[in-house]
């Protein structure tokens, strides 16, 4: 008897997403509802017919400073939904935890159309204060997560993965020039992207001349803050053939965490969470890292988009740097493009949910300006430091 896979009692149905921007002046509940209304509309479905809800990180506590978006109770009351399972939670196995939930619910018969969205303010909440406006040396980050850090002057993520970043140049001799090819890739797929927030050609000379913001992660080394939501409909899989766009299926999941819940005190430095949740996925398929057309791999900081190709197999452990080499590789045109939107280096950090929404687009053959030739395979890998979630989507059902 054939292993029944949780993951293919759904599908994604219907997506969308608000607008996206920099300081866009809206309430987190306002964008959530304008994405929320088009991926049901998207869908083909009505406020009536969706019985799930839920999001990343889904609480009010974490709603401070434009990074936790509205709780699902103000959602659903925003929507007049009637739900029979709702949930949110922040501590879930990266950003795509919240997916994973809404595919096991409808796996276990709790929901049929689950609405998932996650959205962010970061933006506005900077207001004119940088990105120090948005933290808070009391916080939880600051005093948990990165508890060993903070004392000695380093209290951000960009920090402590520029530990990853310079531990993986030491180890494996990457290069500045090297890593500099995801975010100048990333600015060359957002000019043809028109939602994206940065669209201006970036060159190798302009990212060497960047000011280092910890050394060795320079300016566009880092993501950009933005204000919008993302959503989701996920469907039982037996709607497939009424649904009125192309589906997009579920083929495997990965959610293992293997390693200590740290930013610095992982076995591996140079891995992170990433490894466990990519080797858990490809124990769900028979896929193989050969069968993946493109992928979106979570770029908040560019040494987590390297690290992910590592962990997820598309190249041996340490041979990033040379992989990313010039660049071709991971372009448009080439053998395995990268964050087809411009992610969250140029587009704009939507916390991993963009790269979702780009993946739907693609395997539906609906990202114009940007379309790669018949696309059947996407890979996803999401979040990091010791927060990860990996994803197969698939044009077809395998």
């Amino acid at each position: 008897m054939a292993e029944r896979r949780y993951e293919h009692d759904s599908i994604i149905t219907g997506i969308g997403q608000s607008r996206i921007g920099r300081r866009l002046g809206r309430s987190a509940l306002d964008l959530t509802i304008e994405a929320s209304l088009q991926a049901i509309a998207d869908a083909g479905l009505t406020r009536a017919d969706i019985d799930g809800v839920t999001s990343y990180p889904g609480g009010d506590s974490a709603a401070t400073m434009g990074y936790g978006g509205p709780s699902p109770y103000l959602v659903i009351d925003g929507l007049r939904l009637n739900t029979t399972w709702y949930s949110g939670s922040a501590e879930l196995p990266g950003q795509l935890g919240a997916l994973t939930q809404a595919v096991m619910a409808i796996s276990a018969g709790l929901a049929k159309h689950v609405l998932v969205y996650r959205t962010v303010t970061e933006a506005s909440a900077q207001g004119s204060g940088g990105r120090g406006a948005t933290y808070d040396p009391d916080g939880y980050a600051a005093l948990h997560m990165g508890g060993f850090q903070t004392p000695f002057g380093a209290p951000s993520a960009a920090n402590w993965l520029a530990m990853l970043a310079s531990r993986h140049m030491h180890e494996y001799g990457t290069t500045r020039e090297q890593l500099g090819q995801i975010p100048i890739t990333c600015r060359t797929n957002a000019g043809r992207n028109p939602k994206a927030i940065y669209r201006d050609p970036l060159t190798m000379r302009d990212y060497l001349a960047a000011r280092i913001i910890t050394s060795p992660l320079c300016l566009f080394d880092c993501d950009v803050p933005a204000d919008g939501s993302i959503a989701f409909v996920l469907s039982t899989a037996d709607r497939a053939g009424d649904a009125p766009k192309k589906p997009v299926y579920i083929e495997a999941i990965g959610s293992a965490l293997t390693q200590r819940f740290s930013w610095d005190q992982q076995v591996d430095l140079t891995a992170m969470a990433a490894t466990g949740a990519a080797e858990h996925m490809w124990t769900r398929t028979s896929l193989t890292p050969a069968d993946v057309d493109f992928v979106e791999l979570y770029d908040g900081f560019s040494i987590l988009a390297l690290a992910w190709l590592e962990a997820l197999g598309f190249c041996k452990k340490g041979e990033a740097g040379g992989f990313l080499e010039g660049g071709q590789r991971i372009a448009l045109d080439g053998e395995l493009p990268l964050n087809t939107h411009g992610g969250q280096l140029s587009a704009g950090r939507t916390h991993g949910f963009g790269f979702i929404h780009e993946a739907v687009l693609q395997l539906r053959g609906e990202a114009e300006g940007r379309q790669l030739a018949n696309p059947k395979v996407a890979a996803i890998g999401n979040g990091g430091g010791p927060i990860a979630g990996s994803m197969l989507l698939t044009a077809e059902r395998v």
